[in-house]
């Protein structure tokens, strides 16, 4: 069964109910939802079973592989509903798509966005159950069943807690310490796209919680890394690689990392008007990036996102994982081989 089988299957109910026009709704938004991308979490679940030589049976493996990309499923479209991206990655996001149905429904203007809510957090909600539910029936022993539910409920409360600190350091004047927005990262990326899926796979191939918790070090570096060097490709990146907006974190005033930095240099005061403006011009954008650019910003959070990855090369080193899983983990995730490659030489 593929992998797209598995979620389907998942997210199909044992028995449909009866408003088979708004439940259609829900799950038409859901494969939307779990369509596409690049499956990284489920792949780096099995990549990590297999450098243990675990030997769960392939279907225990395939279900847990699974819950981490529903999970991922909902945790993306939460966070289109609390960022309002009715697109994502050039195409329309569920939010967007629940907004289509408003439109075609010949709902009243005013009524659209309570539709387009109301569709996106439950299609949301269903993807997390189904990731629940995933984990509890894969079919493991109880004991390692429990392990992964433990390590799932964690990534719940961190990656909410996220969420929620980054929706409110956007808020108000106040700009977060360094130590601050890093949290963020690792609470609203690390947490679920690395150390989960890393720590999955080595708890299906019966490993240590010594080596589990190692796992989980190595994946909150490289999820830190992988956020930093996300934010700079936010602003700077190709939309037509990234499927980003490049205005997006600036007219939402994210304060990420970088913003961080800039605000401590004396460039600040001409980039912090135009911090959080949702009417920012591209013209406006390009002096902002020119400013990140000057005042170092941009290379500081490079610098910072490889000292992450050389930290978990070394601790990848010292468990000997390092050829069998980081090299290619890397290559998988952003393509990155080496540490002087950065974002703004690719």
């Amino acid at each position: 069964m593929s992998l797209q089988d598995e979620l389907d299957s998942l997210v199909s109910p044992t028995r449909a109910p009866d408003l088979a026009r708004d439940h259609g709704a829900l799950l038409a938004a859901l494969e939307l939802g779990t369509s596409g991308g690049k499956r990284f979490r489920p792949w780096l679940v099995s990549t990590v079973h297999a450098a243990f030589e675990g030997a769960q049976a392939e279907t225990v493996v395939d279900s847990v592989a699974a819950a981490t990309e529903l999970l991922h499923t909902a945790f993306v479209i939460h966070d289109d509903v609390i960022d309002n991206d009715d697109t994502r990655r050039g195409r329309p996001s569920v939010p967007g798509w629940f907004r289509a149905d408003a439109v075609a429904l010949d709902t009243a203007d005013e009524d659209q966005d309570t539709y387009t809510r109301a569709g996106a957090i439950l299609a949301g909600d269903l993807a997390l159950a189904a990731a629940i539910r995933a984990v509890a029936t894969c079919g493991a022993d109880p004991q390692t069943t429990g392990r992964l539910l433990d390590l799932l409920d964690a990534t719940l409360h961190a990656s909410a807690a996220g969420e929620l600190a980054d929706v409110r350091l956007s808020l108000g004047p106040r700009m977060p310490d360094a130590e601050e927005a890093l949290a963020v990262a690792e609470h609203k990326t690390a947490v679920y796209s690395f150390m989960l899926p890393m720590q999955a796979g080595a708890v299906l191939a019966g490993a240590n919680d010594h080596l589990v918790e190692a796992l989980g070090e190595i994946g909150r570096c490289l999820g830190i890394a992988f956020q930093l060097r996300d934010d700079v490709l936010s602003i700077f990146g190709d939309p037509a690689e990234t499927g980003k907006d490049r205005l997006g974190d600036l007219r939402e005033g994210k304060r990420t990392p970088l913003m961080v930095h800039a605000a401590q240099t004396s460039s600040w005061g001409r980039i912090a008007p135009h911090l959080g403006d949702p009417h920012l011009t591209e013209t406006t954008a390009a002096t902002v990036r020119g400013l990140l650019e000057s005042c170092g910003a941009r290379r500081h959070i490079e610098e910072l996102a490889d000292r992450h990855v050389e930290i978990a090369r070394e601790q990848a080193r010292s468990l000997g994982l390092d050829g069998s899983l980081l090299e290619p983990l890397l290559a998988h995730a952003w393509g990155v081989t080496t540490a002087a490659t950065r974002v703004g030489a690719a």
